[in-house]
């Protein structure tokens, strides 16, 4: 990897800025999934166990007025990192000004500080979004408070901000560091070495709603996958291009000419169901049975249906890479979520090959069959893997130094 890591930094008595994700579900205080928090353990352990000071940044959520800031204060995630590490975590309710400063002037080797929410720079100040339109100032300012700064917040990669790619741009240009964190190495190995460089059989999987959320990942995989399986509602566009009755079933009809020309374009490498559960109606208890390619009037497609289960089980068999992104079906009821779970096991069963799971919907299906352990690589950015699929740039990762 030509990016410059923690690894490659002595940071001993160095006031190390960490940009983390702490972008956890919280309500009422209590945080509902300390995932997050969990993943950037590792580059914090390092910081604090090898003599360093983490100071740690993170946005959390989205912030239209003050009102938002009660709900949206990173304390209770301070606290909980506290608890993770079994050793104390301070916690400054800013991020810029005399308070901040002199906390980190009272740091010794082995202190961590989270400073609070960076996108509370969004409504704090009389010019706008500061964080969000990428201040130069305000990442300056930032730069200004340490001597390394460690990006590890993958999930944020895509957003040119002040807390990611302002700091960063300011450290370079002081003549100081900015490095990729543990996490943000291993998101750049695993899905960059999926888009530059797979092992074959190389099998892409892609469900969720709509193909034109997909268009640009299809386009950038189609000469590098040897089988593109589609499930989900997208799947629907791809057979109404067919023209197989596709019912009443979820799809885009402005987007089916350009479904004919990617099947054209994929010259067989993507596969469709072969058969549907169908359903009356979006509902879990709704009336229901399986189905062929063609789907009745009265009905819509909710899931893959067992046939498409095995056929997509078969070419996966002999995959040594498989990048997975978005669901086979209605995920969210459990009466349509076989499709789903049954991938997931697939993917767990896989001897001597590289796995690799993007996205909320997929992530949710690997925690629920507890195969996790079993997957090579689950992504943590949602958006930032999308786009890294697609074969883009990521602002937040272009601007880490070079070795």
């Amino acid at each position: 990897m030509a990016k410059l890591t923690i690894s490659d930094l002595d940071v001993k008595d160095k006031k190390v800025l960490v940009r983390v994700d702490f972008n956890v579900p919280i309500k009422d205080g209590v945080i509902g999934d300390d995932n997050r928090i969990v993943a950037a353990l590792p580059t914090i352990k390092y910081i604090i166990e090898n003599g360093g000071k983490a100071i740690l940044l993170s946005h959390l959520g989205r912030i239209k007025s003050d009102d938002d800031k009660k709900e949206l204060s990173l304390k209770p995630v301070a606290a909980r990192l506290s608890e993770l590490l079994d050793r104390p975590v301070t916690f400054v309710p800013e991020n810029e000004g005399k308070s901040v400063e002199s906390a980190i002037d009272e740091m010794h080797d082995g202190d961590i500080i989270v400073l609070e929410n960076t996108r509370f720079q969004d409504i704090d100040n009389d010019f706008g979004k500061r964080e969000s339109k990428n201040d130069p100032t305000l990442g300056e300012y930032w730069a200004s408070l340490g001597d390394i700064y460690v990006n590890d917040a993958f999930g944020t990669a895509h957003r040119s901000h002040a807390s990611n790619v302002g700091i960063a741009e300011a450290m370079k240009k002081a003549g100081k560091p900015a490095a990729a964190g543990y996490l943000m190495e291993k998101e750049i190995k695993f899905l960059g070495d999926a888009v530059a460089n797979p092992e074959h059989p190389f099998v892409t999987i892609l469900g969720g709603a709509k193909v034109s959320d997909k268009i640009d990942v299809i386009n950038n995989l189609i000469p590098k996958s040897d089988h593109i399986l589609i499930g989900g509602g997208m799947a629907y566009t791809f057979l109404a291009a067919q023209g197989h009755d596709i019912g009443k079933s979820l799809f885009e009809p402005d987007k089916v000419e350009l479904a004919k020309q990617l099947l054209k374009d994929a010259d067989g490498k993507i596969v469709l169901p072969v058969d549907n559960l169908a359903a009356t109606e979006f509902s879990n208890d709704a009336s229901r049975e399986v189905v062929g390619d063609d789907i009745p009037d009265n009905m819509m497609g909710l899931d893959i249906g067992p046939k498409t289960v095995e056929k997509f089980k078969e070419i996966l068999k002999s995959a040594k890479t498989v990048v997975w992104n978005g669901p086979m079906g209605a995920f969210e009821m459990p009466n349509f979520a076989k499709g789903t779970l049954e991938v997931g096991k697939s993917l767990a069963d896989l001897e001597n090959a590289t796995t690799i799971i993007g996205g909320g919907d997929s992530t949710a299906a690997a925690k629920q069959l507890g195969i996790a352990p079993k997957i090579s690589h689950i992504s943590t950015g949602g958006g930032a893997s999308l786009q890294y699929l697609e074969g883009k740039d990521l602002p937040g990762i272009v601007c880490i130094s070079e070795k």
